[in-house]
């Protein structure tokens, strides 16, 4: 993007942005304040429901040049709020300047009288940063509340000449459900590492198959910059990478609720101090997390049984460490504060945690990553966290149960682990798209077990790599692959499972365990 080698291995993030902008452009930023819009009423909302527009990054979006009639939405995806009962944004993309952009919404397709003005967040791209040129991407979202729990919605996007309702564009419609009030079995699928490719295409097309009521992205999105090193030298950048992988998925995300966590590809200098503003621009997420300036990935939502935390690794990564110590500890410190009422919630059995940067792994290209195992693996194992899940490494690889860095028990395919006794178990999901990377001991997965005793590998440290030995690698798949978790609630004293399998491209089961934890 346009940093001097030599300086970007010196720089922070913030100091990449900085020089960025005084090379350039000077143009004024602008950082809107949130707008309340329209209340929705009737049968299948709350009175009183507002659509929150929020805030938009970089500068306003241009006047409109062409005939809005003629510009179609693409790009569709959603987002729970922080409660996810009662919240989801609806986000999308137009390709040029519209005017007055909304949502329709209604409980049938043949009822959207609901129309509700939506945000547009531009984001601007000058020639010299990257390949992109000279470009301008609008963004569109609305913000829904006041929704009614474990109800299906239908939508439609549009802008002034752009009407979904119009007969000959019902075909553009969408759906979403929101989390239900009470405890009942859902499944949720999650991968880390997709960007745009053959292999990312596929993958989401089975996740689709899955029926998922959400799913999890554990980072390094669409790779936007392919460097991945926090640093902007690499001409290889490109914005509009975003928006083809925006069409890829279009098909799962405008009805499922992609939930994204920020990795290390996902950090872009020229928007922010922090790297993130590109993806403000794209994503609206939840707003509870410990710092919406530094940290927007940060987030919590709890969907029936299960609370799901989303960190953000780059603020503890020795590896790539662009971006560490931004949060000056507030991370640790709202983590633990979630963990903490989450189990003391009477109607939340488990706790699941996805970010990036994974604790355990053998992969010869990242491995593990010490920042990780030194702030947040004690938080782990103290909360008893029953499943933590990560991409980073272009892999499938599951742990045994770990506790204090060790074995607690072996976790063989098909086997039961319990958080509450034992240990936790860590799954690396990084295969979702991107070229695979290598493991240095043979592949053992269902139908193809190949045992070993130890697994050479290394940890990431503040001084650098340290080499290791480990034993707690139980599964390792190295090709294309998602996962999936069936919540199985019960009744108070008996066990609530997690069912967690391993799901290749090719739609075979590669690995399955479950987690059982007494209900509350």
């Amino acid at each position: 993007m346009g940093v001097p080698q030599q300086l970007a291995e010196r720089m922070s993030m913030a100091e990449q942005h900085e020089y960025l902008r005084t090379k350039f452009s000077r143009r004024t930023m602008i950082r809107g304040g949130a707008v309340t819009l329209g209340a929705v009423a009737g049968g299948t909302f709350v009175p009183g429901a507002t659509a929150r527009a929020a805030v938009p990054t970089q500068r306003a979006p241009r006047t409109e040049t062409v005939d809005g009639a003629l510009v179609a939405p693409f790009g569709r995806h959603l987002a729970y709020g922080s409660d996810a009962r009662t919240e989801m944004t609806v986000s999308w993309q137009v390709p040029v300047a519209v005017r007055k952009p909304f949502i329709r919404i209604g409980a049938h397709p043949w009822d959207l009288s609901h129309k509700i003005e939506a945000e547009v967040r531009s984001l601007y791209t000058p020639a010299g940063v990257g390949a992109s040129g000279d470009h301008t991407q609008y963004y569109v979202h609305a913000r829904l509340t006041h929704l009614r729990p474990g109800r299906t919605y239908y939508y439609g996007v549009g802008h002034q000449g752009f009407d979904p309702a119009e007969p000959h564009l019902l075909g553009t419609l969408g759906t979403f459900t929101t989390a239900p009030a009470y405890k009942e079995p859902f499944t949720f699928t999650a991968f880390g590492d997709q960007g745009v490719s053959y292999h990312a295409l596929a993958n989401d097309s089975l996740i689709l198959g899955q029926n998922p009521s959400f799913h999890l992205h554990a980072g390094d999105i669409a790779y936007g910059d392919p460097a991945g090193q926090g640093k902007p030298s690499d001409t290889g950048f490109d914005s509009r990478t975003w928006d083809q992988f925006l069409y890829q998925t279009e098909s799962v995300a405008k009805s499922v609720p992609w939930m994204v966590s920020y990795g290390n590809h996902d950090m872009e200098a020229w928007y922010s101090p922090n790297g993130y503003g590109g993806e403000e621009a794209r994503f609206t997420l939840p707003d509870n997390g410990p710092d919406r300036t530094n940290l927007p990935g940060v987030y919590s939502f709890v969907h029936g049984n299960t609370a799901i935390i989303s960190l953000d690794p780059n603020d503890v990564s020795y590896e790539i460490p662009a971006n560490l110590g931004i949060s000056g500890g507030t991370q640790s410190t709202w983590f633990e504060a979630q963990l903490k009422r989450f189990r003391a919630a009477h109607d939340i059995d488990f706790v699941v945690v996805f970010f990036h940067h994974c604790a355990y792994c053998t992969s010869t290209a990242h491995a593990s990553e010490g920042g990780v195992r030194q702030e947040w693996v004690p938080l782990f194992e103290k909360y008893q966290v029953d499943l933590v899940i990560n991409g980073h490494n272009h892999q499938y690889e599951r742990t045994d149960v770990i506790k204090g860095d060790e074995v607690v028990k072996k976790l063989p395919i098909g086997g039961t682990a319990f958080p509450e006794t034992e240990g936790v178990v860590y799954v690396t999901a990084g295969a979702a798209g991107r070229s695979l990377y290598a493991f240095s001991a043979p592949d053992s997965y269902e139908g193809h077990e190949n045992e070993v005793d130890s697994v050479a590998s290394f940890v990431n440290l503040k001084d650098g790599k340290k080499n290791e030995t480990v034993t707690w690698s139980r599964v390792r798949y190295l090709n294309y692959s998602f996962l999936r978790v069936d919540v199985n609630p019960a009744p108070r004293g008996r066990y609530a499972t997690l069912k967690v399998s391993g799901i290749a491209e090719t739609g075979d089961r590669i690995d399955h365990f479950t987690v059982a934890r007494k209900a509350k």
